[in-house]
Formats: C-alpha cells, structure tokens, sequence
C-alpha cells in the first residue's frame, strides 16, 4: 500500500506543473516579508487557472540505484477536480481522477478507488485543490515556509500528521510569479527517493472536454 500510496500522490501532485529543486535553485531565495498579502494574491490569481494541458517528463531516482527511471506523456487538469495522466513512453499507463473517482489503466488491468475510502487519497486530493486554488499555506497537514526571488515564490512544505510523515520527509513548491501556477516541485521521500516531473508545453485555460476526463473510456 505504501508505494501504491507513493505513486498516486507523486501523479497527482502532477497537476501542479513540477520538477526537482536542486540546492543550487534555493540560495537566491528570501523570506517573504508580507504573507497575508502573499496568501491573498495567491488566492486570487490561482482562481483565475481553469485547465491546464501540458506534455512531462517524468524521473524517478532511487538511492540504492545509479540509473535514473524515466517516462514521458501528456498531462490534463479542469477545475474544480478533475486530471489525466497519461504516460505514452517506454510504457503505457493511465491514470483518471474525476471529482471522488479515481481509476488506474495499466495494460489491460483496470483499478478503480474512491478518494473517500481512504485518508491518504483525500489528503491528495486536499493538496491539489489548495495549490491550484492558493490556498495551500492554509493547510493543516503541512508547516509552511514562503520564500521568494524575482522570478517565483518557493514553498517548503513539511507534513505534521503522520500519516504524511510516513511517506515525505518535505514537499517543495515553486510558483511562478508570472501566472501564480506552480512550476516546479520536489517530493523527498523518507528514505530518501524523490520523483522529478518536467512540465512543458504548458497551456492555461484552454477548452478540455469532459469527455477527456470520462471514466467509463
């Protein structure tokens, strides 16, 4: 369950647009100074992203193994909740979430969850909402820390409830200052994997079907 758990949440905080935050990233960043005025901008111009469609790159590095996984595809978000991942490349492997429905496609085995049956779900589910919403300094399963430079907000993400500590040791956001959507994210596992995912490509608002988040396909 828990690399179950490990995955889905490493996907689905795919809706942020992510990629892995080296050391040499963060020395430029400073404090915010003002973070009720941070939180209230966030806010609004977070309600202001209604899709995103965008192709990723996917890297998963284990720290007992030199070679890095890769994977590539394309990636979908609607508000108020719906995503697809779909990976294309060196396999095939889809992933739906629709409102409280989740279902997994891979090859010809087909899963099926509600994000109600299980805490871990619902706390992915929190997380998304908070971040394309703005309101993620708000959540209680995380401290947070705000940082900034000219280019991008970063937020360091460190979870307070157990059952989030069982399988992160530190979340971290880059928002761009630009549009105010996340850019880049780094998942620190607790035994010291990370996921990276590569967005790009990115488009905000265009029209998406909901036939593209259809669960029935």
């Amino acid at each position: 369950m828990k690399n179950r758990g490990v995955i889905l949440f490493s996907i689905l905080i795919g809706a942020l647009a992510i990629s892995f935050v080296g050391t040499g990233q963060t020395t430029s960043f400073k404090p915010v100074q003002n973070i009720d005025e941070f939180k209230n901008t966030f806010s609004v111009e977070s309600k202001k992203v209604n899709s995103i469609t965008s192709t990723f790159r996917q890297e998963k590095v284990l720290s007992l193994v030199e070679e890095k996984m890769v994977s590539d595809g394309k990636f979908w978000f609607k508000r108020e909740n719906k995503i697809r991942i779909e990976y294309q490349n060196p396999f095939q492997y889809l992933l739906i979430l629709n409102n409280n429905e989740i279902i997994i496609k891979d090859h010809d085995k087909e899963n099926r969850m509600n994000v109600k049956s299980n805490k871990l779900f619902q706390q992915i589910n929190r997380i998304i909402l908070d971040c394309v919403q703005g309101s993620i300094l708000d959540n209680n399963d995380f401290s947070v820390a705000a940082f900034e430079n000219s280019n991008s907000y970063r937020l360091v993400m460190k979870p307070i409830t157990k059952g989030l500590q069982d399988f992160f040791s530190e979340i971290v956001v880059l928002v761009d200052k630009s549009d105010f959507t996340a850019s880049e994210l780094s998942l620190h596992e607790t035994g010291g994997d990370y996921t990276t995912i590569f967005f790009s490509n990115k488009t905000l608002n265009a029209n998406i079907p909901n036939s593209v988040f259809d669960l029935a396909q």
